[in-house]
């Protein structure tokens, strides 16, 4: 009598165990990624960091200031949690975020979840200057494994980045002309004039 009801209830215990966890079904390989430590005080840092520049800059005319992985994982981390936008049933669409900044080029990475499903997400972001010395940021791709691109994921990572950046900035970002913006080695370089 005992076997007559193993294989069932072993089956349904089976269905109920999966049905409580989620399944990663893939996305871009970020195995040979080492993640990036960062923490609500790295965004602190950053803003601190920015404030003395300009403060420098406001007799020198000129500004300068780098920022690190750290740093703008962080910020990246606090806009995705407090952007309505950016959220779906209450949740980040992207959990999990690391910022690279490597071969010129914003690398975002992150996971993504929908229903019990979860994959790994990429988004390559290229940072230049525009004629007005604003930041120029554009996204070359977004890869969500095998979900579709969420509708408007593109505009909205380009203006969630875009107010990141002014965010950070603060007030001050409007009297900033930016001259060069150079991304290496887990550093993005920010450097311009006070108008």
């Amino acid at each position: 009598m005992k076997n007559k009801y193993a294989l069932p209830i072993f089956l349904i215990t089976l269905l109920l165990t999966s049905l409580a966890c989620t399944i990663f079904v893939g996305g871009p390989d970020t195995s040979n990624l080492t993640p990036i430590p960062a923490s609500p005080a790295d965004a602190d840092a950053l803003r601190e960091q920015i404030r003395q520049a300009f403060e420098t800059g406001a007799t020198t005319g000129t500004v300068s200031f780098t920022i690190t992985e750290a740093q703008i994982t962080a910020v990246l981390r606090q806009r995705l949690q407090s952007d309505p936008n950016l959220q779906a049933e209450k949740k980040p669409i992207i959990t999990d975020p690391q910022v690279y900044l490597r071969d010129g080029q914003m690398k975002i990475y992150g996971k993504t979840q929908q229903g019990i499903f979860t994959a790994n997400i990429g988004i390559l972001v290229n940072i230049g200057v525009d004629e007005l010395g604003k930041p120029k940021i554009e996204i070359a791709s977004a890869d969500f494994g095998p979900f579709p691109v969420p509708e408007g994921i593109k505009d909205a990572m380009t203006a969630m980045i875009s107010e990141a950046y002014t965010g950070s900035l603060g007030p001050v970002a409007t009297g900033l002309r930016i001259e060069s913006i150079a991304i290496a080695d887990g550093n993005m370089t920010i450097a311009g004039r006070i108008r």
